[in-house]
């Protein structure tokens, strides 16, 4: 086991939030929670997380946001990020592709396929 790489959750859906946080832990990660786009800035800041799992439609700062203003800071732009959404819309992930995310994921997802997706953005592919 790899030494605990640290999860960001920004989501503003308490259900979505329990169980992606059930799962990243269950898969050994540091995971902290961010409820809007503002604290998800500010938590990725403090805490430099090595991925967020980043929500698009959030109170405040929207996941386009966030993901601009992450990518945009030297400091902050090697920090990956997975953007999900409800939409499946193309025009939304070239967007956020365009802005920086590293993948994306639309809503429902499988768990094991966002796990899959995870290890492999952080380069833990088991």
């Amino acid at each position: 086991m790899t030494q605990s790489k640290k999860i960001l959750i920004a989501d503003d859906e308490p259900n979505i939030v329990i169980s992606l946080e059930f799962l990243m832990k269950r898969e050994g990660f540091d995971v902290s929670i961010a409820g809007d786009g503002e604290e998800a800035i500010a938590k990725i800041r403090s805490d430099s997380p090595d991925l967020v799992l980043l929500d698009v439609m959030m109170p405040k700062k929207s996941g386009f946001d966030v993901c601009q203003e992450v990518k945009g800071d030297p400091a902050l732009s090697a920090t990956r990020i997975l953007m999900l959404t409800a939409k499946g819309r193309d025009t939304e992930m070239a967007k956020g592709l365009a802005l920086g995310a590293d993948a994306y994921m639309t809503k429902p997802f499988s768990t094991k396929e966002l796990v899959d997706r995870v290890h492999e953005l952080l380069g833990l592919n088991a």
